[in-house]
């Protein structure tokens, strides 16, 4: 009897291995679905608003269309990244803009959570609240942080799907033009779709004072769509990358040591009066020592 039932324990044991594995191996598919050419179309609009003051004005609908290349940047157990580049202007010698880059990682406790003001604070999770979860992990264009949150990628009726609410900066389509509200509470939902994937969101726009209660100003509808179209679209967008990964290979790198330091963190919005994507995407900066440089110069002691 306790040879039966210890095989039979055994037994679930292989069973329930076999199907988190299974389940990883879903998850990992998925993520990568977002990678390949895509028309993407962007779509904001702010549908609530809770001000007190009379003349406050809702921000302007948003719709923009985009061809985007998502590279696989990296592909391991536990991490996949990838990298989007945008592709505009005219078709025949289009320009090229590096774009966002997100990060996907496995059972992730480590984060760096937005707080405002340009500042991230450092959090440790125990296993227990991040198990089966993938923390996905949003960069700015030149590397920096801007986001992460972490969930349980769901696939059920046919659907894939993973989805998160966390604090971030004002996207740039806001703070060019707003500076009402200091975080934007985004609830993100990444869903696989036949024709490609949708990035549905339903923002809350905060305003954050230290030592008072948030105060929600307003909301907003995001809902993006990318339609994957053939990779030869987005040619010039693949070239571009295979001749200056090296470069962002340098630049991850070195913000992988900072991340790595596990503290808090806060940057300087401009140093010698120009953002820090505006030094890097120079031409010339090219040199790990450089490149090492100026992203220290952004980092507050």
């Amino acid at each position: 009897m306790k040879k039966i039932i210890t095989f039979a324990i055994c037994s679930i044991a292989i069973i329930c291995v076999a199907n988190a594995q299974s389940k990883k191996k879903q998850d990992q598919n998925a993520i990568k679905e977002m990678c390949g050419c895509f028309e993407v179309t962007f779509n904001f609009a702010e549908t609530f608003q809770y001000s007190s003051d009379s003349l406050y004005k809702p921000s302007k609908t948003k719709r923009d269309k985009a061809l985007e290349w998502a590279q696989l940047v990296e592909d391991d157990t536990n991490k996949i990244s990838i990298q989007h580049l945008l592709q505009v202007g005219n078709p025949t010698k289009p320009h090229i803009i590096k774009h966002w880059r997100q990060d996907w990682t496995y059972q992730n406790t480590n984060f760096y959570m937005y707080n405002g003001d340009n500042t991230w604070n450092y959090e440790n999770k125990p296993k227990t609240e991040v198990k089966g979860q993938w923390t996905q992990k949003v960069y700015q264009v030149d590397d920096s942080p801007r986001y992460e949150g972490s969930a349980t990628w769901v696939h059920v009726d046919g659907k894939s799907y993973w989805e998160n609410a966390t604090d971030a900066p004002l996207p740039r389509r806001e703070y060019t033009k707003r500076s009402d509200y200091n975080i934007t509470v985004r609830g993100n939902r990444h869903e696989i779709t036949e024709t490609g994937w949708v990035h549905d969101q339903n923002n809350d726009k905060v305003i954050r004072e230290s030592g008072k209660e948030d105060v929600v100003l307003a909301q907003e509808k995001g809902y993006n769509t990318y339609i994957k179209v053939d990779d030869s679209k987005c040619k010039a967008a693949s070239d571009w990358w295979n001749k200056n990964q090296e470069k962002w290979a340098l630049v991850r790198k070195k913000w992988n040591d900072i991340y790595a330091k596990n503290k808090n963190l806060a940057l300087e919005v401009k140093v010698d009066n120009k953002a820090l994507y505006k030094h890097l995407f120079s031409d010339e900066m090219i040199e790990e020592e450089e490149i090492t440089e100026v992203i220290e110069s952004f980092v507050k002691n």
